[in-house]
């Protein structure tokens, strides 16, 4: 599928191995710039664009040959402070009838605090309104000053939607399952609570959850091979890592990390690494990329990238590429690691393309692929 046609610049950038071989070089070709801190894209069907959020609140759509649009009307209002700000976008699996978008966003109470909010709405047809958008999910009470929000959404091949959700920055309530901060949740895609979530009928539990145990998660997505949702979250200063959340599993925070206080101390929760009863990651870095965004990549275009998994760097200002196999990584390796650019997010297009998006004042949409010999 010819998704996007070339219409911009295209760079050789080096490629730092660390294990099995990709390209040498990857080509980069940069769609569209003077993007303000975006956050992340959906594809919209039928070559129609991509749906573009902006930290600060709006919603945009990008079209080859047309470029960015002025922003959508019907968007919920968002806290745009510190880390938060409108965060995921995703399009129902039933988009081309339901017309229904998610969204994820920061949202304020009045007095300073904040917590992540989901909604959805309809885009109209001329796809300059979301309309009758409603919010289905609440972090209560609201805790953030500005951090660890989390917000992305991912829907696994049965239509649940999956949104992972940060401890804002109170480390304890990821272990409280009578609160949202710090887990995993599971709705129906009506917004609704599963019958067979893990804690439903528990009265001292919130029957959204999923799972627990999370600190500030960046990036969840569909495994396409074994059909099970994958994880990412940040840690500290150290112990950024790769989950896959099962249904009522703890994944430690803050008693099990890998990581330290930004003082260098343990944090006086913390007993290690690996703590018996609670999820070991399936990969953890000891120092951090501050990893954001993840794409399986599933499509035939390009087969030397079959069963990677590409993931966005933000300090190191790189693309994050792991080899996949079965329920385990096996080695990574950096790319466009010479563009010196902060990388917020990277989705694996329709037409076998990966599309990321650069965390800047003046981020960019890149449209990436390997060099053809």
């Amino acid at each position: 599928m010819a998704f996007f046609s070339p219409r911009a610049l295209i760079a050789g950038l080096t490629l730092i191995t660390a294990g099995s071989t990709l390209a040498a070089t990857t080509q980069v070709e940069v769609l569209q710039s003077k993007l303000d801190h975006p956050w992340s894209l959906a594809f919209l069907p039928e070559n129609q664009g991509i749906l573009i959020t902006l930290k600060d609140g709006q919603l945009k759509r990008w079209q080859p040959g047309a470029g960015l649009s002025d922003p959508i009307n019907g968007v919920p209002d968002v806290w745009a402070n510190g880390q938060g700000g409108l965060l995921d976008v995703a399009l129902a699996p039933d988009f081309a009838t339901s017309r229904r978008v998610w969204l994820s966003f920061a949202e304020g109470d009045g007095n300073g605090k904040a917590g992540t909010a989901v909604g959805y709405g309809k885009l109209n047809p001329s796809m300059t309104r979301i309309e009758d958008f409603r919010v289905v999910l609440r972090q209560q009470p609201k805790l953030s000053t500005g951090n660890h929000f989390g917000g992305s959404m991912a829907f696994d091949d049965k239509g649940y939607l999956y949104v992972a959700l940060g401890e804002n920055n109170q480390r304890n309530t990821a272990q409280d399952l009578t609160k949202l901060q710090g887990k995993v949740v599971r709705l129906t895609a009506e917004g609704t609570v599963p019958e067979d979530n893990p804690y439903v009928g528990r009265k001292d539990a919130r029957p959204e959850i999923w799972s627990y145990g999370i600190r500030n998660p960046q990036g969840l997505a569909l495994n396409p091979w074994s059909h099970q949702i994958w994880l990412h979250e940040h840690g500290p200063r150290g112990g950024d890592e790769i989950n896959i959340p099962h249904p009522g599993a703890n994944y430690g925070w803050p008693i099990a990390t890998w990581g330290i206080d930004y003082g260098g101390e343990a944090y006086p929760e913390t007993r290690g690494g690996e703590v018996p009863g609670m999820e070991k990651p399936v990969w953890h870095w000891k120092v951090s990329p501050a990893i954001s965004g993840m794409a399986f990549y599933n499509s035939d275009k390009f087969p030397q990238w079959h069963q990677k998994l590409f993931i966005g760097a933000l300090k190191e200002k790189a693309l994050i590429a792991l080899t996949v196999d079965g329920d385990t990584v096996k080695d990574e390796q950096r790319l466009l690691t010479e563009r010196n650019q902060r990388i917020r997010n990277v989705k694996l297009g329709p037409d076998g393309y990966l599309y990321v998006l650069t965390d800047e004042s003046d981020g960019q949409l890149l449209k990436v692929s390997p060099t053809q010999d």
